[in-house]
Protein backbone atom coordinates (compact mmCIF):
# COMPACT_ATOMS: atom_id res chain seq x y z
CA UNK A 1 0.00 0.00 0.00
CA UNK A 2 0.79 4.01 -0.50
CA UNK A 3 2.25 5.98 1.95
CA UNK A 4 -0.89 7.74 2.11
CA UNK A 5 -3.19 4.79 2.67
CA UNK A 6 -0.54 4.06 4.98
CA UNK A 7 -1.11 7.43 6.91
CA UNK A 8 -4.60 7.43 6.62
CA UNK A 9 -4.66 3.73 8.52
CA UNK A 10 -2.04 5.71 11.52
CA UNK A 11 -4.51 8.47 12.09
CA UNK A 12 -7.77 6.55 12.01
CA UNK A 13 -6.35 4.11 14.12
CA UNK A 14 -4.48 6.42 16.67
CA UNK A 15 -8.08 7.67 17.15
CA UNK A 16 -9.83 4.73 17.73
CA UNK A 17 -6.95 4.17 20.53
CA UNK A 18 -7.43 7.31 22.07
CA UNK A 19 -10.83 7.32 21.80
CA UNK A 20 -11.54 3.87 23.63
CA UNK A 21 -8.68 5.33 26.25
CA UNK A 22 -10.78 8.19 26.66
CA UNK A 23 -14.13 6.27 27.61
CA UNK A 24 -11.71 3.35 29.52
CA UNK A 25 -10.66 6.13 31.76
CA UNK A 26 -13.94 7.62 32.14
CA UNK A 27 -15.32 4.98 33.49
CA UNK A 28 -12.79 3.47 35.40
CA UNK A 29 -12.39 6.74 36.95
CA UNK A 30 -15.80 7.10 38.03
CA UNK A 31 -15.53 3.88 39.49
CA UNK A 32 -12.46 4.31 41.68
CA UNK A 33 -14.34 7.37 43.01
CA UNK A 34 -17.53 6.23 43.85
CA UNK A 35 -15.37 3.32 46.26
CA UNK A 36 -14.35 6.59 47.88
CA UNK A 37 -10.63 6.68 46.64
CA UNK A 38 -9.14 10.24 46.70
CA UNK A 39 -8.80 12.34 43.86
CA UNK A 40 -4.73 11.69 44.20
CA UNK A 41 -4.64 7.66 44.53
CA UNK A 42 -7.56 8.29 41.95
CA UNK A 43 -5.27 9.37 39.72
CA UNK A 44 -1.94 7.03 40.61
CA UNK A 45 -4.06 4.33 40.56
CA UNK A 46 -6.83 4.51 37.92
CA UNK A 47 -6.52 7.15 35.90
CA UNK A 48 -2.68 7.47 35.93
CA UNK A 49 -2.69 3.52 34.18
CA UNK A 50 -5.66 3.79 32.16
CA UNK A 51 -4.71 6.33 30.18
CA UNK A 52 -0.82 4.40 29.29
CA UNK A 53 -2.69 1.65 28.29
CA UNK A 54 -2.12 2.49 24.58
CA UNK A 55 1.19 2.62 25.40
CA UNK A 56 1.46 -0.36 27.12
CA UNK A 57 -0.95 -2.08 24.29
CA UNK A 58 1.00 -0.70 21.56
CA UNK A 59 4.36 -2.00 22.57
CA UNK A 60 3.17 -5.33 23.70
CA UNK A 61 1.75 -5.54 19.95
CA UNK A 62 5.53 -4.10 18.56
CA UNK A 63 7.07 -6.80 20.24
CA UNK A 64 5.64 -9.41 18.76
CA UNK A 65 6.10 -7.66 15.34
CA UNK A 66 9.70 -7.88 15.99
CA UNK A 67 9.60 -3.89 16.22
CA UNK A 68 10.94 -4.02 19.93
CA UNK A 69 12.99 -0.55 19.60
CA UNK A 70 9.21 1.23 19.25
CA UNK A 71 8.74 -0.19 23.03
CA UNK A 72 11.53 2.36 24.55
CA UNK A 73 11.10 5.18 21.84
CA UNK A 74 7.37 4.58 23.00
CA UNK A 75 8.38 4.75 26.98
CA UNK A 76 10.87 7.68 27.25
CA UNK A 77 8.76 9.80 24.34
CA UNK A 78 5.20 9.55 26.51
CA UNK A 79 7.13 10.06 29.95
CA UNK A 80 9.00 13.44 28.71
CA UNK A 81 5.62 14.27 26.63
CA UNK A 82 3.97 13.68 29.96
CA UNK A 83 6.34 16.41 32.25
CA UNK A 84 6.87 18.74 29.35
CA UNK A 85 3.56 18.86 27.70
CA UNK A 86 1.24 17.28 29.38
CA UNK A 87 2.31 19.38 32.90
CA UNK A 88 2.95 22.85 31.11
CA UNK A 89 -0.07 22.40 30.14
CA UNK A 90 -1.57 21.71 33.29
CA UNK A 91 0.56 25.03 34.56
CA UNK A 92 -0.56 26.99 32.05
CA UNK A 93 -4.22 26.45 31.92
CA UNK A 94 -4.39 26.26 36.16
CA UNK A 95 -2.32 28.75 36.71
CA UNK A 96 -1.13 28.96 40.50
CA UNK A 97 -2.32 25.66 42.04
CA UNK A 98 -1.43 24.20 45.03
CA UNK A 99 -0.90 20.30 45.60
CA UNK A 100 -2.24 19.12 49.03
CA UNK A 101 -0.97 15.58 48.78
CA UNK A 102 2.93 15.44 50.16
CA UNK A 103 4.52 14.35 47.11
CA UNK A 104 7.88 14.15 48.46
CA UNK A 105 6.91 11.02 51.46
CA UNK A 106 6.39 8.37 48.69
CA UNK A 107 5.73 9.19 45.07
CA UNK A 108 8.30 11.84 43.93
CA UNK A 109 11.01 8.97 45.57
CA UNK A 110 9.72 6.04 43.77
CA UNK A 111 9.39 7.88 40.72
CA UNK A 112 12.94 9.02 40.72
CA UNK A 113 13.83 5.56 41.79
CA UNK A 114 12.10 3.77 38.99
CA UNK A 115 13.64 6.20 36.52
CA UNK A 116 17.12 5.39 37.35
CA UNK A 117 16.19 1.98 37.61
CA UNK A 118 14.92 1.79 34.24
CA UNK A 119 18.09 4.22 32.85
CA UNK A 120 20.52 1.87 34.28
CA UNK A 121 19.51 -1.03 32.99
CA UNK A 122 19.10 0.34 28.97
CA UNK A 123 22.33 1.27 29.25
CA UNK A 124 23.66 -1.97 27.81
CA UNK A 125 21.66 -1.41 24.45
CA UNK A 126 19.40 -4.27 25.76
CA UNK A 127 16.08 -4.61 28.03
CA UNK A 128 16.36 -8.55 29.13
CA UNK A 129 13.50 -10.75 30.96
CA UNK A 130 15.00 -10.31 34.47
CA UNK A 131 15.30 -7.18 34.27
CA UNK A 132 11.67 -7.01 33.40
CA UNK A 133 10.64 -9.11 36.16
CA UNK A 134 12.56 -6.90 38.44
CA UNK A 135 10.61 -3.73 37.49
CA UNK A 136 7.30 -5.64 37.73
CA UNK A 137 8.68 -6.71 41.29
CA UNK A 138 9.01 -3.04 41.92
CA UNK A 139 5.63 -1.78 40.77
CA UNK A 140 4.06 -4.37 42.62
CA UNK A 141 5.99 -3.05 45.45
CA UNK A 142 4.65 0.80 44.92
CA UNK A 143 0.28 -0.42 43.82
CA UNK A 144 0.61 -2.37 47.52
CA UNK A 145 2.59 0.69 49.63
CA UNK A 146 -0.05 3.43 47.83
CA UNK A 147 -3.07 1.41 48.52
CA UNK A 148 -2.24 -0.12 52.13
CA UNK A 149 -0.56 3.91 53.15
CA UNK A 150 -3.48 6.16 52.17
CA UNK A 151 -3.78 9.65 53.17
CA UNK A 152 -7.05 10.67 54.32
CA UNK A 153 -8.12 13.88 51.60
CA UNK A 154 -11.30 15.90 52.61
CA UNK A 155 -12.34 16.59 48.89
CA UNK A 156 -13.97 14.02 46.53
CA UNK A 157 -14.61 14.60 42.92
CA UNK A 158 -16.84 13.20 40.21
CA UNK A 159 -19.67 11.59 41.83
CA UNK A 160 -22.10 13.75 44.16
CA UNK A 161 -21.63 11.93 47.84
CA UNK A 162 -24.87 12.56 49.31
CA UNK A 163 -26.55 11.77 46.49
CA UNK A 164 -25.51 8.34 45.94
CA UNK A 165 -26.51 7.46 49.99
CA UNK A 166 -29.87 8.40 48.94
CA UNK A 167 -29.77 6.60 45.50
CA UNK A 168 -27.79 3.18 46.04
CA UNK A 169 -29.88 1.43 43.19
CA UNK A 170 -28.79 4.05 40.88
CA UNK A 171 -25.56 3.84 41.27
CA UNK A 172 -25.49 -0.09 41.31
CA UNK A 173 -26.65 0.86 37.94
CA UNK A 174 -24.24 3.20 36.63
CA UNK A 175 -21.67 1.03 37.95
CA UNK A 176 -22.62 -1.87 35.91
CA UNK A 177 -22.57 0.43 32.81
CA UNK A 178 -19.01 1.87 33.19
CA UNK A 179 -18.10 -1.96 34.27
CA UNK A 180 -19.88 -2.79 30.50
CA UNK A 181 -17.71 0.36 28.79
CA UNK A 182 -14.02 -0.60 30.41
CA UNK A 183 -14.60 -3.93 28.60
CA UNK A 184 -15.85 -2.71 25.58
CA UNK A 185 -13.30 0.31 25.41
CA UNK A 186 -10.45 -2.08 25.89
CA UNK A 187 -11.26 -4.01 22.50
CA UNK A 188 -11.16 -0.69 20.95
CA UNK A 189 -7.67 -0.32 22.58
CA UNK A 190 -5.95 -3.49 21.24
CA UNK A 191 -7.44 -2.64 17.61
CA UNK A 192 -6.07 0.92 17.63
CA UNK A 193 -3.20 -0.05 18.98
CA UNK A 194 -3.11 -3.09 16.48
CA UNK A 195 -3.11 -1.07 13.60
CA UNK A 196 -1.18 2.01 15.05
CA UNK A 197 1.82 0.24 15.04
CA UNK A 198 1.48 -1.77 11.59
CA UNK A 199 0.65 1.42 10.27
CA UNK A 200 4.56 2.62 11.56
CA UNK A 201 6.39 -0.37 10.39
CA UNK A 202 5.32 0.54 7.06
CA UNK A 203 5.73 4.25 7.23
CA UNK A 204 8.85 3.56 8.34
CA UNK A 205 10.05 1.13 5.88
CA UNK A 206 8.69 3.35 2.73
CA UNK A 207 10.26 6.94 4.08
CA UNK A 208 13.49 5.62 5.45
CA UNK A 209 13.01 6.44 8.97
CA UNK A 210 14.39 4.65 11.99
CA UNK A 211 10.80 3.23 14.14
CA UNK A 212 12.12 4.73 17.44
CA UNK A 213 11.94 8.28 15.84
CA UNK A 214 8.63 7.13 14.95
CA UNK A 215 7.81 6.49 18.39
CA UNK A 216 9.44 9.23 20.39
CA UNK A 217 7.69 11.73 18.56
CA UNK A 218 4.22 10.69 16.79
CA UNK A 219 3.58 7.26 18.65
CA UNK A 220 4.05 9.05 22.07
CA UNK A 221 2.27 12.22 20.98
CA UNK A 222 -0.51 10.42 19.89
CA UNK A 223 -0.75 7.99 23.22
CA UNK A 224 -0.01 10.65 25.46
CA UNK A 225 -3.08 12.64 24.62
CA UNK A 226 -5.21 10.73 26.81
CA UNK A 227 -3.36 12.29 29.86
CA UNK A 228 -2.85 15.19 27.66
CA UNK A 229 -6.61 15.61 27.82
CA UNK A 230 -7.32 14.37 31.28
CA UNK A 231 -4.99 17.26 32.98
CA UNK A 232 -6.99 20.02 31.12
CA UNK A 233 -10.08 18.42 32.71
CA UNK A 234 -9.01 18.20 35.91
CA UNK A 235 -7.03 21.77 35.65
CA UNK A 236 -10.59 22.97 34.80
CA UNK A 237 -12.23 21.64 36.92
CA UNK A 238 -10.25 22.95 39.88
CA UNK A 239 -8.36 19.40 40.74
CA UNK A 240 -4.45 19.80 40.15
CA UNK A 241 -3.88 16.87 42.40
CA UNK A 242 -5.26 14.76 39.57
CA UNK A 243 -3.65 15.82 37.16
CA UNK A 244 -0.04 15.17 39.07
CA UNK A 245 -0.88 11.72 40.13
CA UNK A 246 -1.94 10.95 36.94
CA UNK A 247 1.35 12.28 35.10
CA UNK A 248 3.21 10.51 38.32
CA UNK A 249 1.07 7.08 38.34
CA UNK A 250 1.40 7.22 34.27
CA UNK A 251 5.36 7.56 33.78
CA UNK A 252 5.84 5.17 36.81
CA UNK A 253 3.56 2.71 34.97
CA UNK A 254 5.37 3.62 31.62
CA UNK A 255 8.74 3.32 32.91
CA UNK A 256 8.01 -0.33 35.04
CA UNK A 257 5.03 -1.92 33.83
CA UNK A 258 5.36 -1.11 29.80
CA UNK A 259 8.89 -1.87 30.02
CA UNK A 260 8.44 -5.12 31.60
CA UNK A 261 5.33 -7.00 30.66
CA UNK A 262 6.83 -6.55 26.45
CA UNK A 263 10.17 -7.83 27.74
CA UNK A 264 8.86 -11.24 28.97
CA UNK A 265 7.81 -11.57 25.62
CA UNK A 266 11.45 -10.85 23.98
CA UNK A 267 14.79 -9.10 25.18
CA UNK A 268 14.23 -5.14 24.02
CA UNK A 269 16.50 -3.71 21.53
CA UNK A 270 17.62 -0.21 22.81
CA UNK A 271 19.01 2.24 20.20
CA UNK A 272 21.96 3.94 20.53
CA UNK A 273 20.67 7.28 19.44
CA UNK A 274 18.21 6.69 22.72
CA UNK A 275 20.36 6.15 25.10
CA UNK A 276 22.44 9.55 24.35
CA UNK A 277 19.61 12.12 23.69
CA UNK A 278 16.13 10.66 25.01
CA UNK A 279 17.30 9.06 27.95
CA UNK A 280 19.27 12.38 29.95
CA UNK A 281 15.83 14.03 28.54
CA UNK A 282 14.20 11.93 30.04
CA UNK A 283 16.42 12.40 33.79
CA UNK A 284 16.53 16.03 33.50
CA UNK A 285 12.58 16.06 33.05
CA UNK A 286 11.94 13.63 36.11
CA UNK A 287 14.83 16.09 37.83
CA UNK A 288 13.29 19.41 36.64
CA UNK A 289 9.34 17.95 37.68
CA UNK A 290 10.84 17.30 41.36
CA UNK A 291 12.03 20.50 41.62
CA UNK A 292 8.93 22.13 40.51
CA UNK A 293 6.26 19.84 42.72
CA UNK A 294 8.91 20.07 45.79
CA UNK A 295 7.31 23.35 46.91
CA UNK A 296 4.03 21.85 46.05
CA UNK A 297 3.01 25.34 43.53
CA UNK A 298 3.23 25.13 39.76
CA UNK A 299 2.89 28.68 38.13
CA UNK A 300 2.17 29.84 34.85
CA UNK A 301 6.07 30.39 34.30
CA UNK A 302 6.69 27.23 35.26
CA UNK A 303 4.29 25.79 32.97
CA UNK A 304 5.38 27.83 29.79
CA UNK A 305 9.27 26.85 30.82
CA UNK A 306 8.16 23.32 30.35
CA UNK A 307 6.56 23.75 27.06
CA UNK A 308 9.49 25.28 25.57
CA UNK A 309 11.40 22.11 27.08
CA UNK A 310 9.17 20.04 25.10
CA UNK A 311 9.26 22.10 21.77
CA UNK A 312 12.79 22.10 21.62
CA UNK A 313 13.11 17.99 22.77
CA UNK A 314 10.69 17.50 19.14
CA UNK A 315 12.81 19.89 16.88
CA UNK A 316 15.83 18.06 18.42
CA UNK A 317 14.30 14.38 17.68
CA UNK A 318 13.52 16.10 14.12
CA UNK A 319 16.45 17.44 13.24
CA UNK A 320 14.81 20.80 12.89
CA UNK A 321 16.95 22.47 15.55
CA UNK A 322 21.01 21.29 15.67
Amino acid sequence: MSIYIWGAVFVLSLTILIKSSDIFVGAAEKIGLSFGLSAFITGVLIVGIGTSLPELVSSIIATTKGATEIVIGNVLGSNITNIFLVLGIAGVIGKNFTIKHDLMRVDIPFLLSATLLMSLMILDGSFSMIEGIMCLSAFSIYIIFTIMNPIPETKSIGFETSENSKKTEKQNKILIREITLVILSSSGIFLGAKYTVDSVIAISNILGIATDIIALTAIALGTSLPEVLVTISASRRGNPEMAVGNIIGSNIFNGLVVMGIPSLISPLLIPHSIIIFSLPTLIAAVLIYSFMVYDKKINQLEGGTLLIFYFYFIGRILGIMG
